[in-house]
């Protein structure tokens, strides 16, 4: 789950962070279970620094209450927070600094030596170091040198990237990678496999389907919330270009999608797994804080999920299972 707000820096913490985030914790313990809470920390910072939205205390005192549950607690970035500026009760955020693989690697290790030691401030835990990584935008390219500097912090496994995905907007296409594996090490390229690589990818879990299944008002209206208003023709326009083609990928997303949604594509996996049974699958579900509503389909899905045997893991144990021989 990515833990933040609205992508322009709209919304209120409470009810886009922390509020969504309390329940779908609560839902989980209900199951035993737990998730990963990947957590957009300079957004949280820059908010702390400039005081611009009271609740920011419910929010760290939230994600300290995860940790102290087990709840694993990842690193998100959206860098062009960390340049922003609050200007009238609004957040002017500096999107030259958009994508983080696209910086100077001085630039790039500023910026993951500042979130964390925030991370650790926040948790009051000097050597905390996240296990896993979630790219914003889930834009990983090129991956060097962000990979580098994340693996000298001490990062193990990333999460960013969705099997089929293209963006024109920022030349991000990970359609090469719908021949890796279930999970795979990878080094200068994170969608091509490198067995020598010191960091695993675990990709979020897709379908490739036609266009129109994409079409649906349960993805269109959370994906609506979570850019926040006032999108031009022009922010819009790149977007529709990814869209030219017949097969997409679909992300196992438990905010935008219905229960039968979400069961029919782990039933197409629980299939295709038993052509293969021996083999480890980590299967990523993703959601965002901004955009879940509908928690009885989650209450729904981890029934399904428990139901059929299928357990429910952080990234931290699927990943130190993963790298096992």
């Amino acid at each position: 789950m990515d833990y933040e707000i609205s992508g322009n820096g709209e919304g209120s913490l409470k009810e886009l962070v922390y509020e969504p985030a309390e329940r779908l914790k609560t839902l989980f313990e209900k199951w035993n279970a737990r998730f990963v809470a990947f957590l957009e920390v300079a957004e949280l910072e820059m908010i702390d620094i400039h005081d611009s939205d009271a609740d920011i205390h419910l929010v760290k005192n939230q994600i300290r209450d995860f940790y102290r549950k087990g709840f694993e607690l990842g690193l998100h970035l959206h860098p062009q927070w960390y340049g922003g500026r609050y200007e009238n009760g609004k957040w002017l955020l500096d999107y030259s600094e958009y994508n983080l693989c696209t910086l100077p690697r001085t630039r790039i290790d500023q910026i993951a030596e500042r979130s964390i030691s925030y991370f650790r401030e926040i948790l009051g835990v000097e050597d905390f170091t996240p296990f896993s990584f979630r790219a914003g935008n889930w834009l990983f390219k090129p991956t060097q040198p962000a990979a580098g500097v994340l693996v000298e912090r001490g990062i193990k496994v990333d999460s960013s990237v969705f099997k089929g995905g293209l963006r024109h907007q920022h030349r991000l296409d990970y359609r090469r990678a719908l021949k890796s594996g279930n999970f795979w090490a990878f080094s200068d390229h994170v969608d091509v496999p490198d067995p020598d690589g010191s960091l695993l990818e675990i990709p979020i879990h897709t379908q490739m389907v036609p266009f129109w299944k994409m079409i649906k008002p349960k993805r269109i209206n959370a994906q609506h919330i979570g850019m926040g208003g006032g999108q031009s023709w022009r922010d819009k326009l790149p977007r529709l270009l990814d869209f030219l083609r017949f097969w997409h990928p679909l992300k196992l997303d438990f905010c935008c999608m219905t229960i039968k949604e979400l069961t029919d594509m782990v039933d197409a996996a629980i299939k295709k797994d038993q052509q293969n049974p021996t083999s480890f699958w980590p299967v990523v579900a993703i959601g965002h804080t901004k955009e879940l509503v509908d928690f009885e389909t989650v209450d729904a899905f981890l029934s399904y999920l428990k139901d059929n045997g299928i357990a429910i893991t952080t990234l931290e144990v699927a990943g130190k299972k993963a790298r096992q021989p």
